[in-house]
């Protein structure tokens, strides 16, 4: 089969021809119908991963099961399916012995965790074995298309917000509106929150509006002069926004982590009254497990929330990578490898 390829760390990718995975006891083969773009896989293809080379990138991965492998009943062949960053654990060391759901969590904690595109292959490839456990069954009508990126950037947005744990007549904020902050919007919106779009970029001013976004400003300072927000959920990797953009985070309000930053620490400023006496919250957020990627593929499958996507053949998945590495790519590229 055809696969995407890391070689190295800070190396192009490579289109190689590969052998077909089969499906072990445990395990379906999935034939790949698309494959989300995720900004981790740079952070992969430069090294943030560790020395996982060779390997192929990927967790935002939908298509059809073609091969069941032995002790797999709760899947079929034709089933719809998609699968995330973390397939499975361990199930032996002390994380697991406390029993936790699979999450976002379980690849930082335990270290037989089975994770797309680090320690097993990912999905920028024509097919992929996976842990049977580790998929979720797609809704009927949903496109492989737009079913993907919601594989991470829909659940790691819903599982910030759903962190966050909004009341009925709080205002979210999204700081960022690139691959994860475009589909925020939309799920603050559909959820009934009066919502705002926080972006230094004006050419996004009217996509923010048309996306759902009630208010678009373009810092903490615009933000607290609207009267602030009582969540305020970071989509991007840009910390320096998102520190500005907490002065606008009313009292009692929760900042919710969700983009990545392995070059600086994300720090909360002394200036003004201290964090504490506001009594607010910083909340570190991840894929925070399968029942929210359940309602956010729900969501998606009723229309509430759709991704802005540029697609691409596997044959283009350099040109592809480099739009994504030189951030060219605004929201969220797709591999179609059977396109």
């Amino acid at each position: 089969m055809k696969a995407v390829v890391m070689t190295g760390a800070n190396k192009p990718w490579e289109v190689q021809e590969v052998p077909t995975p089969t499906a072990e006891p445990g395990q379906v083969l999935v034939k790949v119908h698309a494959s989300g773009m995720c900004y981790t896989d740079v952070w992969a293809t430069t090294g943030y991963g560790g020395d996982i080379y060779p390997q192929t990138p990927g967790h935002e991965v939908v298509g059809e099961v073609v091969e069941v492998g032995a002790g797999v009943h709760t899947r079929q062949v034709g089933d719809r399916v998609g699968t995330t960053w973390v397939q499975a654990a361990c199930g032996r060391c002390d994380y697991c012995r406390e029993n936790r759901p699979l999450t976002g969590q379980t690849a930082m904690n335990c270290p037989g965790a089975r994770t797309t595109g680090f320690s097993a292959q990912g999905g920028h490839a024509e097919y992929i074995a996976i842990t049977a456990g580790g998929t979720v069954l797609l809704p009927d009508g949903l496109a492989y298309e737009d079913a993907a990126p919601m594989m991470c950037a829909g659940y790691t947005t819903w599982s910030g917000l759903r962190d966050a744990s909004p009341q009925p007549h709080e205002k979210v904020a999204i700081v960022g509106i690139g691959g994860l902050g475009h589909v925020a919007i939309q799920l603050a919106k559909a959820s009934g929150f009066e919502t705002i779009a926080i972006t230094h970029s004006p050419d996004k001013h009217d996509l923010a509006t048309q996306l759902g976004a009630d208010h678009v400003v373009a810092n903490g300072e615009e933000l607290r002069d609207l009267g602030g927000a009582d969540v305020l959920l970071v989509t991007t990797n840009a910390f320096d926004a998102a520190e500005e953009a907490m002065t606008g985070l009313r009292p009692g309000g929760r900042l919710v982590l969700s983009g990545l930053d392995f070059t600086r620490p994300f720090s909360i400023s002394s200036e003004g009254v201290p964090f504490h006496m506001m009594r607010q919250q910083v909340i570190g957020s991840t894929h925070g497990g399968q029942h929210y990627l359940s309602e956010v593929l729900d969501l998606a499958a009723k229309g509430k929330v759709k991704p802005i996507t540029e697609t691409f053949p596997l044959d283009r998945a350099t040109d592809a990578y480099d739009r994504l590495s030189s951030g060219r790519m605004r929201f969220r590229g797709v591999l179609l490898p059977h396109a």
